[in-house]
């Protein structure tokens, strides 16, 4: 289901007032955009720069794990090109269509030179009272499908495999919550974060990156952000 995005960074939806010279009166046209967060998350030692259409959205080093927060974008088709950086020649050129006053998460995914975008419609209903909200995202290309836990207690989200990622469920709030990721079929931890606040009404996304094969900057791990 669309979740109307609410948030003060994401829905930017204004009016702009335009002259009709025919009727000489004015009116006024809503101006229909989206958020767009982008996230780099190929495992590569190389830096890119990312295009929304012709416009460059990166303007510092954009590195394996790096992320950029809530863009504003016209709504509509979009086309999204990577290229490494400082680069003329495209990695990946892709369309989306952006629905007005949605948000959505962008990810940079797979390994050179075969990288893919995925993109996620972000779910930013606020959560009930006395809940955060978490979704679980897989995008460590050689991993097999992996669970979501929080540590000590049952699995919260089972079985996602590569390029997926879960619903967004609600969890306990509180001040240092560690999360476990496991293979789902043998139980091996491969991934922890350690007291992590979450916070009540806040909604996260946990996801893993990086490759298990890897035991340099680009090897397995897992990350968490917070929607603005």
């Amino acid at each position: 289901m669309k979740i109307l995005v609410k948030y003060k960074l994401i829905i930017i939806a204004f009016f702009v007032a335009i002259g009709f010279f025919s009727c000489k009166k004015d009116a006024q046209q809503l101006i229909d955009l989206s958020g767009l967060s982008i996230v780099n998350a190929s495992p590569s030692k190389e830096n890119l720069d990312v295009y929304v259409d012709n416009t460059k959205v990166t303007s510092t080093d954009f590195s394996f794990g790096s992320k950029i927060d809530y863009l504003t974008a016209y709504s509509g088709r979009r086309n999204i090109t990577i290229t490494r950086k400082n680069s003329q020649g495209a990695l990946k050129t892709e369309p989306f269509i952006l629905e007005p006053q949605y948000g959505y998460s962008l990810f940079i995914i797979n390994t050179f030179p075969d990288i893919k975008l995925r993109l996620l419609q972000d779910n930013l209903t606020k959560p009930l009272k006395g809940k955060a909200s978490v979704r679980f995202a897989n995008f460590s290309p050689d991993s097999e499908p992996l669970t979501l836990s929080v540590q000590n207690n049952p699995a919260l989200i089972t079985n996602i495999s590569f390029e997926n990622y879960s619903t967004a469920i609600l969890i306990d709030f509180g001040d240092k919550v560690t999360f476990e990721v496991r293979d789902h079929k043998t139980g091996v931890l491969i991934a922890i974060l350690t007291n992590v606040k979450i916070e009540e009404g806040k909604i996260y996304t946990i996801y893993v990156n990086g490759l298990k094969s890897a035991k340099d900057e680009t090897k397995l791990g897992v990350a968490i952000y917070t929607h603005k």
